[in-house]
């Protein structure tokens, strides 16, 4: 089938999947209808919606993992705490690229980052009674707020956009002086921007996250991954920004996914700051059983939903950050090929007349990186979704990330260089219809 497909043909596959409009749908749910797509059309798609790790897995983790099951470790559950080896590489691989000191206590393995921000929504909004919110600094990875729906917890939330530099500390403030903030979620460098907080910002962050006593829950997937620059020698300036230099309440969320392109064995780390992580609540001990933040979130947080992390993940995940600490594994400049194929997509969208929607941090170009943002001048970014379907190019709408923006999120993750002029060519063929004068 000729691109354009046809309005029957993509409608046809929207109705058999339930899905009443493409800007509706969910990153997974956009994935099986592009795949159906090729399969009717024989036309592959320019997939640009999934953020799965497009590099190959680190070979040290593999052998490492291979390592402990001939050693039995699957036989035997894991402490839910963490295995010791890599509780203490954690906390070196944090001083190492974050320079910040935690406990190997505090360093707490999940499954995935997507577990620890569940996990850590939870510890959180038990606390204190009067704070049963969440908020988010948007945009954000979707499923986050979908996981506080799924808990059934309040949400609040602003878009970054308008609010960069003192105008963040203004909003931020106006959020939390409310008093029912429990704690605030952001990544950074961000999904789906790729906006990165500046260490101004990060302060402000920091100080009022203090000030109002809220946890900042930072989610770092991607650290390392702001191009301009490089932080891979371990123990050495330059360090990754992160908001603990600016505040004792913090969790950070680190992910094997994308830092080792570890994804397919879902194994990432919560570090908790060791002020918080032995703080006492009362109101804590009252609902979950616990006093301490740190010991409700393992034992009773934890282990309910899932009584411990793959026992042979940790090993892999052990091995890959002893081996970045002693300068053995430099993920850095791995993942920098995201930051290559970014350049060159941006490339191809601008000189087809698109633009970068989230375009600056301040006075700054935005790196290149994993993500980064789309508009089209005359569409919104769920229509410019639904016609760039037509022309077997997918993406997801800024909207389902919580902006307020008109755009769609770009992923280089799965680009290869034969994609680059199929995009050119693709995009030169919506120009015919929709000419950039109009």
């Amino acid at each position: 089938m000729e691109i354009p497909f046809s309005k029957e043909t993509v409608n046809e596959v929207l109705q058999k999947m339930h899905i009443p409009h493409v800007g509706n749908a969910t990153i997974r749910q956009t994935v099986a209808l592009s795949e159906e797509l090729e399969k009717i059309t024989g036309q592959k798609f320019v997939h640009l919606e999934m953020g799965s790790p497009g590099l190959p897995a680190s070979q040290i983790g593999i052998e490492a993992q291979k390592k402990a099951l001939d050693s039995g470790v699957a036989q035997k559950y894991p402490n839910i705490s963490g295995i010791a080896p890599l509780k203490k590489q954690a906390s070196r691989f944090v001083k190492a690229f974050l320079n910040v000191d935690i406990n190997p206590e505090g360093c707490i393995p999940t499954v995935g980052s997507m577990m620890g921000t569940f996990a850590s929504f939870i510890v959180t909004n038990h606390l204190d009674e009067k704070k049963d919110t969440i908020l988010f600094i948007n945009p954000g990875f979707s499923v986050q707020p979908l996981q506080a729906n799924v808990l059934g917890y309040k949400k609040d939330m602003f878009d970054v956009y308008d609010f960069r530099g003192e105008k963040l500390k203004e909003e931020l403030e106006r959020h939390l002086a409310k008093g029912n903030i429990a704690a605030i979620l952001y990544s950074n460098p961000n999904n789906p921007t790729w906006v990165c907080f500046t260490e101004e910002e990060l302060q402000y962050i920091g100080e009022l996250a203090t000030k109002y006593d809220t946890v900042v829950i930072e989610d770092l997937a991607y650290l390392g991954m702001d191009s301009r620059k490089y932080i891979g020698k371990p123990f050495e300036a330059p360090y990754q920004s992160t908001v603990a230099h600016y505040t004792d309440n913090y969790m950070l969320m680190l992910s094997a996914s994308k830092i080792f392109s570890y994804a397919g064995e879902r194994v990432a780390t919560v570090a908790i700051s060791d002020k918080l992580f032995n703080r006492v609540y009362p109101h804590l001990e009252k609902t979950l059983g616990m006093d301490t933040l740190g010991r409700a979130f393992i034992f009773t947080v934890l282990y309910t939903l899932s009584s411990g992390v793959c026992h042979s993940a940790q090993c892999a995940l052990a091995a890959m950050y002893e081996a970045a600490c002693d300068g053995k594994l430099d993920f850095v400049t791995e993942n920098r090929e995201y930051a290559r194929r970014a350049a060159l997509l941006k490339e191809v969208f601008l000189k087809n007349g698109f633009h970068i929607v989230y375009d600056k941090d301040l006075d700054q170009d935005v790196s290149d990186g994993f993500f980064f943002t789309i508009g089209r001048k005359g569409f919104s970014g769920d229509d410019l979704l639904a016609e760039l379907i037509h022309y077997g190019i997918s993406a997801i709408s800024l909207r389902t990330t919580g902006s307020e923006q008109q755009g769609l999120r770009v992923c280089t993750s799965m680009l290869r260089d034969e994609h680059f002029p199929m995009l050119d060519e693709r995009l030169r063929i919506f120009n015919e219809k929709y000419p950039l004068d109009k």
